[in-house]
This record gives C-alpha cells, structure tokens and sequence, in this order.
C-alpha cells in the first residue's frame, strides 16, 4: 500500500524513494533508480531531501550507502517535530490574535472619542455659561443666535454688553433673531437697539424652532430638552450637524423681519404672529405650549387664540388651525 505522507512534508518522489528502501533494506541508488524506472540523478536529489528529514542515515555496515530509518523512530521523530512546529505557529497566531484584538479595542475607543468627542453635555448654569464665555472669546468671524423665550433677563443682557462690545470691535460678525414678542419688553427692545447701534443686526420671528447660538460655523450649542432648559446644553462638532443648523438659521434669518419693522398683514388680515398660532392650533398644541412658542403669557396666548376662533366661527382650538387650512390662511409647511 502506497504510503500518504504529503502532511508530514514529503512529496511524492519523497515518499516513493522511502518506500522503496523500506521494502528492501540494503537497496543502492541503483537498485531504486531501475525499481522506480527513474535515472539515479533523481534518486539522489531524493535521498538528499530524505537525509535532510532524518528518514534515512548513512549505513554502518556498508561506507557510503544509505539505509531508511525506521518509520517508527523515523516517521515518529518528524511527526513529532512538525507537531513543535505546528505549537510554535499556534503560539505565533494566538500572540498575534492578541496583538489583533488589542488593536480593535484601541481603534474601538479611538472611534468611541472622537464620536464623543463630536458632541460635548454641560449640565448646570455655571458650567454652560463658562462654556460659552470660551467660545466667545475663542470666536474669529461669526455669531449666529435663535432666541426663543420672548423677554431676556435685565441682569443678563446687561452682563452681556462687555463681552458683545468685545467681539463686534473685533470684527466678529452677529446676527440674532428673536421672537416678535419681545417688542412688548422694553428693556430687552433697548439691548436689541443697542446691538445694532454698535454693529451687530438683530431680527425677530413670530415664532423659533429651538434656542441655537453657532460659533464660526464650527460649534452649535443646543438644549438638550428645548421644554425644559434646566436639562442642560450640548456643544456639537460634527461637521455634518453643525452644516444642517446653519442651514436652519439662515432659513429662520431669511423669513425673519429687523428689528422694529412692523409686519405686513397677510391677505386675510391676519398678523404673522396669528399665522404662527393658527399653524400651531392645527397641530394640536395646547394653549400653554402655543404661549411658549410666542414668547408670551398663557393668558396672552388664550387671547389671540380666543379672537381668531371668533373670527373663524370655530368650536375648539384645533377647529379653528384646520379651518384656516382649509381657507388657505396658512401653509403648514412653512409655519412654526
């Protein structure tokens, strides 16, 4: 029976060439040369890859002949160093495995950073008006703000002015869009005044998607919870974010009218603010929620939703959104 050694590194030729002096123990190059019908060049390149492998060794009895080993010392010996070779590379791919997952926890954590890295939560005032003290005063070309929220604090704005001053003398850029409420406020009215006497330009909207102050076009800070401004901010990095909420504003900047121009009645005889309101009524907001988006008080709010309920003959709040709808008073898609 043929013998299959090619998993211990013998070829064929290899394995015949043994074979053969294994049959007949005292066989010559000559001998194997005529059995195997092979010229004895080739039996000799043989039996030097066989010494090579320890299956055959010089014979005792006869100077110059060679003899195979036995395959139980011979064949044992060579299956036993292959299985220490065979150790030696699991070894090498187990430390190389090592090495492998090491590397993809690295990378791992790498990504993980830089995707948190991307986006910054500040939770507590201090901690967020520090943050954003930096960013004003790291700033080189532009501000953009949405200031929802109607009214501004007297101690704020005035605290403001320094830092406001500061960058407009630098030639920092700032545009500000606040809510048509605000001109019932006259304090925040004067700061507004006051920052376009010194170079900044402010409009206002009857209505703001979420507070948003950008800095260079580079960082956008949001709230985490725009109901709920004690939940904190987030500094967002990510070019892609950052890209679609300058979009945002300019959209907001460019529907948004400067400060202390009265808006034109729509055909229908309805203020944009009573547009937005009718918008939100349609949705289904809730006076206390369409109160928050005008920057005003929930009996204000009531106020104006009562009057265009009135003028629309409508029996409920949202009654009165889908009749102006229908009516064409509004366009869904580009109110609140």
């Amino acid at each position: 029976m043929a013998l299959k050694l090619g998993l211990l590194g013998l070829d064929a030729d290899a394995t015949d060439v043994y074979q053969e002096m294994l049959k007949d123990s005292t066989a010559g190059i000559s001998d194997i040369a005529q059995g195997l019908h092979w010229d004895e060049e080739r039996v000799r390149a043989v039996l030097a890859q066989l010494e090579s492998l320890n299956l055959v060794r010089p014979s005792w009895q006869t100077p110059g002949a060679l003899r195979a080993v036995e395959p139980e010392v011979g064949l044992v010996a060579l299956l036993s160093r292959q299985e220490a070779d065979l150790r030696e590379q699991q070894e090498a791919i187990d430390a190389g495995r090592l090495v492998v997952q090491h590397l993809i926890a690295e990378y791992t954590q790498y990504n993980r950073s830089r995707q948190q890295a991307n986006v910054e939560v500040l939770t507590g005032l201090d901690s967020i008006r520090l943050r954003i003290q930096k960013l004003v005063l790291e700033c080189e070309s532009e501000i953009m703000a949405l200031v929802p929220g109607g009214a501004q604090s007297a101690a704020n704005m005035e605290a403001s002015k320094p830092q406001d001053l500061t960058l407009l003398d630098r030639g920092v850029r700032m545009r500000t869009v606040y809510l048509e409420s605000v001109a019932n406020d006259s304090v925040t009215v004067a700061y507004a005044r006051w920052l376009t006497e010194h170079g900044a330009q402010v409009r206002t909207a009857p209505t703001l998607p979420t507070r948003l102050a950008l800095y260079d076009r580079k960082i956008a800070v949001v709230p985490v919870d725009p109901e709920v401004s004690s939940a904190g901010a987030l500094l967002l990095h990510s070019p892609g974010v950052v890209n679609s909420l300058c979009a945002l504003f300019e959209h907001v900047w460019a529907g948004s009218l400067p400060l202390g121009r009265r808006p034109e009645l729509s055909e229908h005889g309805l203020t944009t603010q009573e547009q937005a309101v009718l918008a939100l009524l349609a949705r289904g907001y809730a006076d206390e929620a369409v109160a928050r988006r005008l920057g005003v008080s929930v009996r204000t709010g009531r106020r104006i939703t009562a009057n265009l309920m009135e003028r629309l003959e409508a029996g409920s709040r949202f009654q009165a959104g889908a009749v102006a709808a229908l009516r064409g008073w509004i366009d869904l898609d580009t109110l609140a």
